[in-house]
């Protein structure tokens, strides 16, 4: 006799049902759907993470960590390496291990090329008197000792006293008409990159300060007193220096200049590269199950930052180590049963430590089955920030995402009862922390972070990725730790700690309850696809709607890397998705133009990582920077996503199957409708520096 699962009740509905469902899923109350509760996670088990989570232990290994200047190779990145390790062996942890990676300027790490280690003794900016006919040191701006955020990134030893020169952006010609800046110093609101050309190498000004501000948000500009963090070129040959200042000390040097003020300043830097290591932490909690056990999911975060750096990335960083220590004790208590596959997690330098790891550690590539990477989780209300759980792109579709969300949604939940005098049964709320409402941002995708480089099509391991955005105060001295919210780090170590139990614990006969939940998700996905339509042209609705349902079907099809999906589960699937594309007219083969557009490419398998990584641009380097300014792709803007992420999807889509009307029509799917030229313009680029190849 046929076995029936008795989900399969939703055949009953009529298609007015259906679209009923697919019109009212995004205005639902957040008590909706996914949000009743947690597929496969019991509430015995939700309250025993809320019991044991501590947003208080969290911060207070952050407060550590954020005393620290955590730069690539450099002794105070070596000294958090020392304390994660030093807390993973107190709190029990199997398997620790340091991993040291050559960096010497010169090694490729797949598309990465290391950068060499970059270490600063002694960094002062004084502003000098004159007293008599002596110049004499007066007040004293910039001091690496108290905050070395004001020395840019990769600055070059150098001892110079000079004149001050304005010269605005200092990014074109017209910045320097009129003016001699030779052997002087140049004060600039531009990154410091932007200005080497003309006024270091061209007009040969002595050293840069730079009062660029932060990333672009509702609040740039209105805090005059950050000072941002500055990076100069890791592999430029040119020995130069560069401090940063706030924006009210710019403009007070601005004014001054105006009013025909001689401004001297002595600078002084002790500072430079060298060869190095990339280093990294791991530890794990062994698997329980003889075979699952050689699969494991990674928590995963990036280490290195300026100082103080508390949420951006000592966050990140104190969260997976607070959910290892929650969890071993758990199962070291006998209250938790110990996962079936293996808890990996691990602590690296930011996405070129994870190039280079995935790239000489492909054991690791191998193993991981999934990623739940975290990268500024603890912003309080203070600094604007919105908290994401973020998914896959659609270049890898998978199930791993609704794993997250599910959990994301029952914390907005619970929250946001809490926060309105409602009941609520675990709100995951610190006690030295916040009680407001978590209202996170489910279900997008997002570049960024190392998460990137996993998800990449050289490695396709699917990633719940965890973050702040907006945040005013990222990069800059005020990312403080009295900025972090302990009820914050709470959360975000429940959604990474549940959602890589569950995981780890999937087995066959959960087969039927994670079908429910991805056919949930699938429902509110097409919703959103429905709402898209109204936008487009009809050729590109058509586009969007059959690439939908194959990668909605490529999300079911993905079950299959954790567990085998009965034969009656794939029939029902079949026969949900041809349904419900039939109900909204949607053609079920993707369209194909008539252009000339269907040359069809594969992927160099030794060119692994995406083209723009960590202050190194593959593609630019390889393909010259001149002719790269032609390419398009990268500059676009879609209607729904950057052009950066229109470029990171046309290469993942690139698989010696599909066309290049084929990677058009669904990064135009994914992203906005993008010109089939700039596809095709980007992908000969590609290929004419051996990234991919055109198939004959």
């Amino acid at each position: 006799m046929k076995k029936v699962y008795p989900h399969c009740r939703w055949l009953q509905f009529s298609i007015r049902h259906w679209l009923f469902i697919l019109v009212v899923f995004n205005t639902l109350p957040v008590r909706g759907l996914l949000a009743q509760g947690i597929p496969l996670l019991p509430d015995s088990l939700i309250g025993m993470f809320d019991a044991e989570l501590s947003g208080e232990s969290a911060k207070r290994n952050l407060e550590y960590i954020s005393r620290l200047h955590r730069m690539r190779g450099s002794v105070e990145y070596k000294k958090a390496v020392e304390f994660i390790t030093t807390q993973l062996r107190d709190y029990g942890l199997q398997r620790i291990e340091t991993i040291q990676i050559p960096a010497d300027g010169k090694t490729m790490y797949g598309t990465q090329k290391s950068r060499l280690a970059w270490e600063a003794d002694f960094a002062e900016l004084w502003e000098m008197q004159k007293k008599g006919s002596a110049w004499m040191p007066g007040h004293r701006i910039a001091d690496w000792e108290s905050m070395p955020i004001t020395l840019a990134e990769d600055s070059e030893s150098g001892d110079v006293t000079a004149e001050l020169v304005d010269i605005g952006a200092g990014s074109s010609e017209s910045d320097y008409a009129g003016k001699n800046i030779a052997g002087k110093l140049v004060l600039t609101s531009s990154p410091p990159t932007a200005v080497v050309v003309l006024a270091i190498e061209k007009y040969k000004a002595a050293g840069i300060i730079s009062s660029t501000q932060n990333q672009h948000t509702a609040w740039w500009q209105e805090d005059e007193n950050l000072i941002r963090w500055g990076h100069l070129n890791s592999f430029s040959p040119l020995k130069i220096f560069c401090f940063m200042v706030s924006l009210k000390q710019a403009r007070s040097f601005q004014q001054r200049l105006s009013r025909g003020e001689t401004i001297r300043l002595h600078a002084q830097v002790k500072a430079g590269k060298h060869p190095g290591f990339y280093e990294f932490v791991t530890a794990v909690i062994e698997g329980s199950d003889s075979k699952l056990k050689e699969q494991e999911i990674a928590f995963t975060c990036h280490l290195d930052h300026q100082r103080p750096g508390a949420n951006d990335n000592a966050s990140g960083s104190v969260t997976i180590l607070e959910i290892a220590r929650a969890l071993n004790k758990l199962i070291q208590d006998g209250k938790m049963a110990r996962p079936k596959r293996t808890l990996r997690f691990i602590w690296s330098p930011e996405i070129e430590g994870t190039s280079a790891l995935l790239s000489q550690r492909p054991a690791y590539a191998s193993r991981i089955k999934a990623v739940i990477h975290m990268d500024m989780v603890g912003g309080a209300p203070i600094t604007k920030a919105v908290f994401h759980v973020s998914r896959t792109p659609q270049s890898l579709p998978s199930f791993v995402g609704d794993v997250g969300e599910a959990v994301g949604a029952y914390l907005n939940q619970e929250t946001r009862a809490f926060a309105s005098g409602e009941p609520a049964t675990h709100p995951f709320v610190a006690q030295e922390g916040g009680k407001e409402a978590l209202l996170a941002v489910l279900g997008e995708f997002s570049l960024g972070s190392d998460h990137e480089v996993y998800s990449e099509g050289s490695f396709s391991i699917p990633s719940i990725y965890l973050h702040d955005w907006p945040d005013r105060y990222i990069h800059t001295n005020f990312d403080l730790p009295a900025h972090i919210d302990p009820t914050k780090l709470k959360r975000a170590g429940f959604v990474g700690a549940a959602s890589g139990y569950m995981l780890a614990n999937l087995t066959d006969n959960q087969a039927p309850v994670l079908w429910n939940l991805v056919k949930q998700q699938s429902v509110g996905r097409t919703a959103k696809m429905l709402q898209r339509l109204a936008f487009l042209s009809q050729e590109d609705a058509a586009v969007t709607q059959a690439f939908h349902w194959s990668h909605e079907r490529g999300v079911f099809t993905s079950l299959s890397n954790f567990i085998t999906i009965p034969t009656p589960l794939k029939k029902e699937a079949d026969i949900f998705y041809e349904s419900l594309g039939k109900t909204i007219n949607t053609p079920l083969a993707m369209p194909v133009a008539g252009t000339t557009a269907n040359v069809i490419y594969r992927r160099n398998e030794r060119v692994k990582g995406p083209m723009s990584v960590f202050s190194y641009d593959y593609f630019v380097d390889h393909y010259g920077s001149d002719k790269a300014k032609n390419i398009r792709l990268p500059d676009f803007q879609g209607r729904w996503g950057p052009g950066s992420e229109y470029a990171y999807e046309v290469l993942n889509f690139v698989d010696g199957h599909r066309t290049v009307t084929d990677i058009r029509n669904a990064v135009s799917a994914e992203l906005g409708p993008v010109p089939t030229e700039l596809v095709s313009e980007y992908l000969q680029a590609l290929a004419s520096i051996n990234v991919i190849t055109p198939l004959k």
